[in-house]
């Protein structure tokens, strides 16, 4: 047995619900565009084909887009027979499939630099990297839950925004599922308001239905109840997931995510991002810089390849939004949760960690 199949049947032997692994030799993903009414097994042939999940939204979510980096690239390198050109051809092919989330960019950064040799030196070199990418992954998914956890008191109603789960991740949490999911096991009494998210509603079909397999107490409701809810005192917290963080706190997340921050600031109520050191992009100065995936128009006026408006209407998708870090309470990571000013506090953090 290879050791990417021996980490993952570990894992799965823990009940972690993996969003894409190698099996048999196979790499293999759950098409999340069907959940929650199917849990479709995709088995993945090639690169290109992997680039097409992703691109497609069948694999989404931060952590989890950049485990397709580590397992792209090592499927490359099984396909080329360790040939380092096409390896890291391969691997520039992914980092342009989604723009704005840098965890792709970066774990494939990671493990082509750190390639070694040609035929089967390569194929090792990489497949332990890969193997130590997916573990420092589920460890940020434990540890950034941990913390975040901290934040969390007995009875509190917490919204979430998108999903941020173990779907999204490496089977644990994610991220904002996290710390959700940690408070949830501590016994905390908690319960969460989850919204739909449009156009691709993950909240209400993947965020609800981690949360009825976790066992945590739920409610759904439309994007645009958020600021109602928090009037009528129903949400004492927002945990969102994050895409990427700039340097200076700045938060890429799923569109609609900064009309909530703003109505949590109008009401009083801590607004927390849940990410990794990993996403944080000290290249990126401010979060103007960050390039927003505009994605095609026809996924907001149909859905399920369903139309749900009048032919040919216009229509505008940003996949996300940015956040100003002045509406953020706290970034939550694997290395504590970090508060303002951002611009320092975020470079001691991880720079500290790093030593």
């Amino acid at each position: 047995m290879r050791l990417i199949e021996q980490f993952v049947q570990e894992n799965k032997e823990k009940g972690l619900a993996m969003p894409i692994w190698f099996e048999n030799g196979t790499l293999k993903l759950i098409d999340q565009t069907k959940l929650p009414f199917k849990e479709d097994v995709c088995q993945i042939t090639s690169v290109s084909q992997l680039g097409k999940a992703i691109s497609s939204m069948m694999i989404r979510g931060s952590g989890a887009i950049g485990i397709c980096g580590a397992y792209g690239i090592f499927l490359a390198a099984l396909q080329t027979n360790g040939n380092p050109q096409e390896v890291k051809e391969a691997g520039d092919f992914l980092k342009n499939t989604r723009p704005t989330a840098v965890n792709l960019m970066k774990t494939v950064d990671e493990i082509v630099e750190q390639a070694k040799g040609s035929g089967e030196e390569l194929i090792t070199t990489v497949e332990e990297k890969a193997v130590g990418i997916l573990k420092r992954q589920l460890d940020f998914e434990y540890q950034l839950g941990s913390y975040g956890a901290e934040l969390i008191n007995d009875g509190d109603r917490i919204m979430t925004h998108c999903h941020s789960g173990a779907f999204g991740g490496a089977g644990y949490g994610g991220r904002a599922l996290s710390v959700i999911r940690t408070a949830h096991e501590q016994g905390k009494n908690i319960h969460i308001y989850t919204c739909e998210t449009r156009p691709y509603l993950q909240g209400a079909r993947i965020t609800a239905l981690e949360l009825k397999k976790f066992g945590i107490p739920h409610t759904l409701i439309t994007d645009n109840m958020s600021g109602f809810c928090m009037s009528e005192g129903y949400i004492d917290k927002v945990v969102v997931g994050s895409d990427r963080v700039a340097s200076n706190g700045d938060l890429a997340n799923k569109v609609g995510t900064y009309m909530h921050a703003l109505a949590a600031q109008n009401h009083d109520i801590p607004f927390y991002a849940a990410t990794s050191s990993h996403t944080i992009d000290f290249n990126t100065p401010a979060g103007r810089y960050i390039e927003v995936e505009m994605r095609n128009p026809s996924e907001v006026t149909h859905f399920n390849g369903k139309p749900i408006a009048p032919e040919g209407v216009q229509a505008l998708y940003p996949s996300f939004d940015i956040t100003p870090n002045s509406l953020i309470t706290g970034i939550i990571t694997e290395k504590g949760v970090i508060t303002a000013p951002y611009e320092t506090h975020l470079r001691k953090v991880i720079e500290k960690s790093a030593v």
